[in-house]
C-alpha cells in the first residue's frame, strides 16, 4: 500500500456519507429557495407595483481547486477564476468535523460543522497581496462580513501590514466591528501586530473605541498582553488610562492581573510604569475589588509590587473576600516557591502591612523563608495548630532546624532585642522603607531591623 494512503474505517465512510448527504440536502434546498424567489419576483414583476431589481444573488463555493488556490495565493490562478463582481463575492464554505455534544445519544459525536469566509478574508488573511489587490480590483465589497469578520480584522489578527495598508486604501472601515463586538484594532495583540495598529489609527481607528460587550478599550487589550510599544502608541494619540472596563478595572488592572509567568515579567513591569507615568489610578480596584497591587501579589511580581508601593498603592485594602495584598502573596507562595515570594513579604511589611491573619500561614507553611518573614513581624509566636500539619514531610526534613525553632519559641516571650525591632518598626509604620535608613544606628542594626533571613527563629 501506498505511504499515500490510508484505509477507511466503517466509522470513516459513514461520516463522509453523512457530509454528502448534508451536502446534497443543501443545494436541494438552496435551489428550491432560488426558485421560490424567482416565482415571486415573476409575479411581483407583472403587478403595478413591481419591487425593485433584487441585489446579485449570493454564491457558495465548495470546490477545493477554488480553495486551493485563495489558501495557497496561487495569483494566476486566482486571476482566472475571480474575473468579475459576482465571483469576487462568492461565499467560501467548509466543511470539517467537529465534536458536539448529542444530548439524544447521550455522548460526543462528530458533526459537519459549515464554516463560512469570503476570498478576500482568506488572502488578506496570509498576506497575499497581489490576489487582495486583484480582487478588490475586480469589485470584491471591502468591508463584506462573513463568518463574522471583514477582511480587515483577519489582516490585523495575522499582523499582514502590506494587506492592512492596501485595504485602508480602498475604503476599508478602521472602526468595523466584527459579530463577537471586536474592532480591527482589538485584534493588535503580538507585538508584530504594532505596524498594523499604527496603520488603523493613521486611517481613523478611534484609540479609545471598546469592545461591545466588555467594554475593553485598544489599551486595555495591550496591557493584558503585555505589549509596552502598543501602550505606547495609543497613548500618544490620546488613550484614556481611566477608562474601565465592564468589570471596572483599567488598563493597570490588566496588566497587573495578566503578569502570570515569570519569564514575561520585565514586559508587565514595562507597560504598568508607562501607566503609571501616564497618570494611571494605582488605587481603582476592578474585578472582585481586586486592586493592582492584589494582582501583583497574587502573581508575586517583585518589581511589579514595588512599583506599586512607590506610587502609593494601599497594603492592607481588601477585596471582596476580605483579603489583603499580603494575604494574596501568602496564597501565591506555593505556586511561586523560585520567585522569592519572601521579598514581597518584605516589601510589603515595609510599608506598613499589617500582621497577617494566623489562618493565612498554613499558604505559605511550605516555605521557611517566607514563614520566617512573616513570624517575625509578630512580638511572639502563637499556636501553630493552623499551619504546622500544612508542612510536607520532605520540607520539614529538609529544614527541621527552622521549624524546631519555631515550635520551641511558641506562646513563648522573645528575645529584648526582637521586641525592640518590632517596635521600631510599628513606630515607622508605611514610612519603614525609607525610616530605616534615616536612623542613626550601625549598618548591622539597620540590616536587623530590615528581617534578614536567618535560617531561624531566635
Amino acid at each position: 500500500m501506498s505511504k499515500d494512503t490510508f484505509v477507511f474505517t466503517s466509522s470513516t465512510l459513514r461520516s463522509l456519507r453523512l457530509q454528502r448527504e448534508m451536502l446534497e440536502w443543501e443545494d436541494r434546498r438552496r435551489a428550491a429557495s432560488r426558485q421560490y424567489a424567482s416565482r415571486r419576483y415573476q409575479l411581483a414583476s407583472r403587478s403595478p407595483l413591481s419591487l425593485p431589481r433584487p441585489s446579485r444573488r449570493i454564491q457558495y463555493c465548495r470546490d477545493p481547486a477554488v480553495h486551493n488556490a485563495l489558501y495557497t495565493g496561487d495569483v494566476p490562478r486566482v486571476q482566472s477564476i475571480f474575473k468579475d463582481e459576482t465571483t469576487a463575492d462568492v461565499i467560501v464554505e467548509t466543511i470539517s468535523e467537529e465534536l458536539v455534544w448529542s444530548a439524544e445519544m447521550g455522548l460526543w459525536v462528530l458533526t459537519p460543522q459549515k464554516k463560512h469566509t469570503s476570498p478576500l478574508s482568506i488572502t488578506a488573511a496570509r498576506g497575499y497581496r497581489d490576489c487582495v489587490k486583484h480582487l478588490l480590483l475586480q469589485g470584491a465589497q471591502v468591508d463584506a462580513m462573513v463568518g463574522g469578520r471583514a477582511a480587515l480584522h483577519e489582516s490585523c489578527a495575522s499582523h499582514r501590514a502590506e494587506c492592512t495598508r492596501l485595504l485602508l486604501g480602498y475604503g476599508a472601515n478602521p472602526n468595523i466591528f466584527s459579530e463577537e463586538g471586536l474592532a480591527p484594532l482589538h485584534l493588535c495583540t503580538t507585538q508584530e501586530t504594532l505596524p498594523c495598529a499604527q496603520l488603523l489609527l493613521e486611517y481613523g481607528a478611534l484609540v479609545n473605541q471598546h469592545t461591545r460587550d466588555h467594554r475593553a478599550s485598544p489599551l486595555h487589550v495591550a496591557a493584558k498582553h503585555g505589549l509596552d510599544d502598543h501602550v505606547k502608541l495609543y497613548l500618544c494619540y490620546g488613550a484614556n488610562v481611566a477608562h474601565r472596563n465592564r468589570e471596572g478595572e483599567t488598563a493597570l488592572n490588566a496588566a497587573c492581573a495578566s503578569a502570570d509567568r515569570p519569564e514575561d515579567a520585565g514586559r508587565y513591569y514595562q507597560v504598568a510604569k508607562r501607566l503609571l507615568d501616564a497618570g494611571a489610578d494605582v488605587r481603582i480596584a476592578g474585578r472582585k475589588n481586586h486592586t493592582p497591587l492584589h494582582n501583583a501579589c497574587s502573581n508575586c511580581h517583585l518589581r511589579l509590587v514595588e512599583l506599586l508601593l512607590q506610587h502609593g498603592a494601599e497594603v492592607n485594602v481588601s477585596n471582596c473576600a476580605g483579603y489583603t495584598p499580603m494575604d494574596c502573596a501568602l496564597q501565591a507562595v506555593e505556586d511561586y516557591l523560585e520567585g522569592e515570594p519572601e521579598r514581597v513579604a518584605v516589601a510589603l511589611l515595609d510599608h506598613g502591612a499589617a500582621p497577617v491573619n494566623p489562618k493565612m500561614l498554613k499558604f505559605c507553611a511550605s516555605s521557611p523563608r517566607v514563614m520566617e518573614v512573616v513570624l517575625n513581624s509578630y512580638d511572639r509566636v502563637l499556636s501553630c495548630d493552623s499551619w504546622v500539619g500544612s508542612v510536607p514531610p520532605e520540607v520539614w526534613r529538609k529544614h527541621q532546624r527552622f521549624y524546631d525553632s519555631v515550635l520551641r519559641l511558641v506562646n513563648q516571650p522573645r528575645p529584648l532585642q526582637h521586641l525592640t525591632r518590632c517596635a521600631v518598626r510599628k513606630q515607622l509604620g508605611t514610612r519603614c522603607h525609607l525610616g530605616v535608613a534615616e536612623l542613626k544606628l550601625p549598618s548591622s542594626l539597620k540590616d536587623y531591623l530590615r528581617l534578614p533571613l536567618e535560617g531561624c527563629l531566635k
